[in-house]
């Protein structure tokens, strides 16, 4: 109430609530930055089932202890280091312009599929690293219970290990698809017509900030209930494992 009652009292507040706060350029633009935020949609819905079958395989390929599969542990770790060390930007600007560049046959000219590659090798190395803290919580005991039982290494996995750790690791996903949902806009970088590029080419034409509000009130208004999931779920871990 304090902060509403000092920003409406500034000097310049007229200013700023023409400039950002526009009913009718609000009304104006927002059914194009709602087509836009469609594609926002669409990016994302592709995204997370590859991001969630790269991390999982990524992390069960840096569980394995045989001295023979050395090499693919160490192309997984260098995978995760390399991909969680490049900002998610700079990722998109490098596949979105270099992967064109190679004018290699199959490789797509369109910035929305380049831009779903980008963000899958990015939050992939994100989410290995969701995945393999899961596991890596199950106790060994449950393993060697298993193991006793007759099943093999993998089934092991499949059966005992993977679901548990599936349903300790739902409250860190949901967080870091929070994050992705909004990481869609940066797909616009490099082209693609989503809710911010939109925005841009309405606030570009009327030299009026309002279009950014609507496309940031959308973003709102869909990671907010997936953040209270999100805690929802972890309140609901948190009993089970006080049980």
């Amino acid at each position: 109430m304090l902060v509403a009652t000092i920003v409406t009292n500034a000097p310049g507040w007229s200013r700023v609530q023409e400039t950002f706060f526009n009913w009718d350029e609000f009304a104006k633009s927002f059914p194009d930055i709602w087509d836009g935020f469609l594609l926002n949609i669409k990016i994302f819905l592709i995204a997370e089932p590859l991001i969630l079958v790269l991390g999982l395989l990524v992390a069960l390929v840096r569980g394995l202890q045989a001295p023979v599969f050395f090499p693919l542990r160490a192309l997984a770790v260098l995978y995760v280091d390399i991909f969680r060390g490049i900002p998610t930007i700079l990722l998109i600007y490098m596949i979105g312009f270099g992967l064109p560049a190679l004018r290699l046959l199959g490789i797509p000219n369109d910035p929305v599929p380049l831009g779903i590659i980008a963000l899958t090798l990015s939050y992939g190395a994100y989410v290995a690293e969701v995945f393999r803290s899961g596991i890596d919580s199950i106790h060994p005991s449950q393993v060697a219970a298993a193991r006793s039982l007759g099943l093999s290494h993998g089934k092991t996995l499949r059966f005992v290990v993977l679901p548990q750790a599936t349903r300790r690791v739902i409250p860190p996903l949901l967080n870091d698809f929070i994050s992705l949902q909004k990481d869609t806009a940066l797909v616009a970088t490099i082209g693609a017509v989503e809710a911010l590029r939109q925005a841009q080419i309405h606030a570009a034409s009327t030299f009026n900030y309002t279009p950014y509000l609507a496309a940031a009130l959308l973003f709102i208004l869909l990671t907010i209930p997936m953040a209270r999931l999100t805690d929802h779920l972890a309140e609901r871990t948190r009993r089970r494992r006080g049980a």
